[in-house]
């Protein structure tokens, strides 16, 4: 993570409007450095106006001072440097000033119109004091070296300094758009973190229910009936022990087939793949439920009478009706088929012991339906005494299920005193 903008909060810490100190000991240099500079050009200045040295001094000495506020009023110090041209003095005061105006974010026609100015008063000058010097007989030469010799010198001491303030604004600027730029991806990346977690939880929440609503789906329904024929034990192991032998095999294969599914589950959930690097708790979660379909591992709508079957076992009146022409669906859709209808029949057992059941299956064009249906419950019957436990999540569960393959689930009280459960899933 960058810490662009830390780094230049901690580093603002000078003296009035200085960021750093540093840079207010840099302007306080210059500052002195020009003003003793225009100190000793005041001297020239006072004997050729005719006034007191001590007062040309003193005026030069404040004029180049004036560089102290460069970085403040940087025009201010323009303004000073173009007046004092025609005294000849100035020549670090207008350098470093031009170049200060030049490196702002003023508007350019503000910089050009006083760069112009500082080019024109120069050119002036130097013309001036190059004629002079050729009419006193100082320079021999032509008089076309007046013009080349002010265009050269005034261009000189106005050109450097306004090109290297453009490129160093420009490259500040650039700078700090860089910087600007660098602290929103920062805040960007800060924010698809944080909304990857918030996705990353979401799907450990999502599929922890998966996972909950699996391994409830194949347990419920096993120890449901096991618990049925361990209650039917009971009852008759005294008067037909044969029955009771009988009861105790089916109870015995339902605890076994419960186990053999509940092993499947755990090893789906604890391999991580051959070969590969053992990806995190999470990712396998994600992927568990995915591969029991995918391997085939799943039910199926062929064990569908196998399973009607274990409940006629336990002593249900179950009917099981198929319409339509039946074929073959994607494994999620007959594995989803195949768990409402166990579900919908635990639930028979657990609440409405001894009702009679039926069950209908319909193979229709574009999608499967599914019914199950109870009739009320005999009234307190020796059946009914196993009291099974609900957790309330077997309708919860369902409906999860088929809305996730854009089904329909719709579960209810009959007017006969009932209960029916009925889902319909596209078939493609």
């Amino acid at each position: 993570m960058t810490t662009t903008g830390e780094e230049t909060a901690t580093a603002r810490g000078g003296p009035w409007w200085w960021g750093r100190r540093r840079s207010a000991v840099f302007d306080w240099c210059l500052a002195v450095a020009s003003a003793l500079e225009c100190a000793a050009e005041g001297v020239p200045f006072a004997r050729e106006a005719g006034i007191p040295a001590g007062v040309g001094v003193v005026f030069g000495f404040l004029a180049g001072s004036v560089l102290l506020v460069r970085r403040r009023y940087p025009i201010a110090v323009v303004l000073v440097a173009i007046a004092i041209t025609p005294a000849e003095m100035g020549f670090l005061l207008g350098t470093v000033g031009l170049y200060t105006l030049a490196a702002t974010e003023l508007p350019r026609r503000i910089i050009g119109s006083l760069a112009g100015m500082q080019l024109v008063g120069t050119l002036i000058v130097t013309f001036v004091r190059v004629r002079q010097d050729i009419a006193r007989g100082d320079l021999t030469l032509g008089d076309w070296f007046v013009p080349f010799a002010s265009i050269a010198i005034s261009l000189g001491l106005t050109a450097p300094p306004l090109l290297l303030g453009l490129y160093v604004g420009a490259r500040r600027r650039l700078m700090e758009s860089l910087r600007e730029r660098a602290d929103d991806l920062e805040r960007e990346l800060q924010l698809l973190a944080e909304r990857a977690e918030e996705r990353a939880e979401w799907a450990r929440n999502e599929e922890r229910t998966r996972i909950a609503r699996e391994m409830h789906d194949v347990v419920a329904h096993r120890v449901s009936l096991m618990v049925v024929h361990a209650a039917a034990l009971q009852a008759v192991a005294r008067k037909d022990p044969e029955k009771a032998v009988k009861n105790a095999a089916l109870v015995g294969d339902m605890g076994r087939q419960a186990l053999m599914e509940l092993r499947e589950m755990l090893g789906v959930l604890r391999s991580g793949g051959e070969g590969e690097r053992r990806p995190a708790v999470e990712a396998v979660a994600a992927v568990s439920v995915a591969r029991v379909v995918e391997e085939g591992e799943g039910p199926c709508l062929e064990e569908l009478e196998e399973l009607v079957g274990q409940s006629a076992a336990a002593g249900m009146v179950v009917e099981l009706s198929v319409e339509g022409e039946v074929r073959g669906y994607a494994p999620e859709i007959e594995q989803t088929a195949y768990r409402v209808v166990q579900e919908a029949l635990t639930n028979v057992h657990k609440h409405a012991a001894g009702a009679k059941a039926r069950v209908r299956l319909a193979h229709r064009v574009a999608e499967i339906a599914m019914q199950v249906e109870n009739e009320p419950p005999p009234e307190a019957g020796s059946a009914a005494s196993a009291r099974l436990p609900s957790g309330g999540n077997g309708l919860v569960g369902m409906r999860e299920r088929v809305v996730a393959l854009g089904g329909v689930f719709v579960s209810g009280p009959t007017e006969a005193g009932g209960f029916r459960v009925s889902a319909v899933i596209p078939a493609g």
